[in-house]
């Protein structure tokens, strides 16, 4: 019998849902929640990206990116300057970095826990099968 299509939204949102439970419990100890985290991992893919690239690469509004950027600045976990016209960029600081890096091994840990149950070709299968309908 098919799988409704109401179901299997559920079922990716469930996933979702679950996954950030537990990495903002998981990353809490190290003081960051997984917002923060997510933010530091685009700056550090992305040094000298605008604040609207980050926004968008986040999931958040200008406003609420240049909301959470400033309490990362006010931490010293990142810096901003100017950069090309009036944008302004963004860069981790030596504290950030390391922040980051300690929040990928957490990450790492909570999704080889959720997403390790797959093999390999079930994981590129399901990634290449997102991958489409993200296309669409």
């Amino acid at each position: 019998m098919p799988v409704a299509l109401q179901e299997l939204s559920i079922a990716i949102k469930r996933l979702q849902h679950r996954h950030h439970r537990t990495l903002d419990t998981e990353l809490a100890p190290l003081g960051i929640t997984l917002v923060q985290w997510h933010t530091l991992r685009h700056i550090g893919e992305n040094p000298g990206a605008s604040a609207h690239t980050l926004a968008q690469l986040t999931f958040q509004s200008d406003q609420s990116f240049g909301t959470l950027a400033n309490r990362l600045v006010e931490r010293a976990l990142i810096a901003r300057e100017q950069g090309a016209g009036r944008a302004i960029a963004h860069r981790l600081t030596p504290a950030g970095k390391k922040l980051w890096r300690s929040g990928n091994a957490v990450v790492d840990a909570v999704l080889a826990a959720s997403l390790g149950v797959l093999n390999a070709t079930e994981r590129e299968v399901l990634h290449g099968l997102l991958q489409r309908l993200l296309r669409v």
